[in-house]
């Protein structure tokens, strides 16, 4: 099981934190994907800015997935 969190606006615009899921992942991307075939709400996932991080480490989504990570997705911020 990977373990994937959802933060500020994306946790908002789908309506959940969290959720698990099985399955086997080559890649964030891949992950990303397969939530973004859900299709709806799902497709704020494919926005550019879009940043990732697994095992709470910035990451591309590039990044391997492996079962028992943590992967968390979360809109860029910016301060002032």
């Amino acid at each position: 099981m990977i373990h994937v969190q959802y933060f500020a606006r994306y946790r908002e615009t789908l309506g959940i934190d969290a959720e698990q899921l099985s399955g086997s992942f080559a890649s964030l991307d891949a992950l990303r994907q397969q939530l973004l075939a859900r299709g709806g709400v799902w497709q704020v996932l494919a926005e550019p800015n879009l940043m990732c991080a697994r095992n709470q480490e910035l990451c591309s989504l590039d990044e391997a997935v492996s079962a028992g990570d943590e992967v968390a997705f979360f809109p860029t911020v910016t301060g002032g």
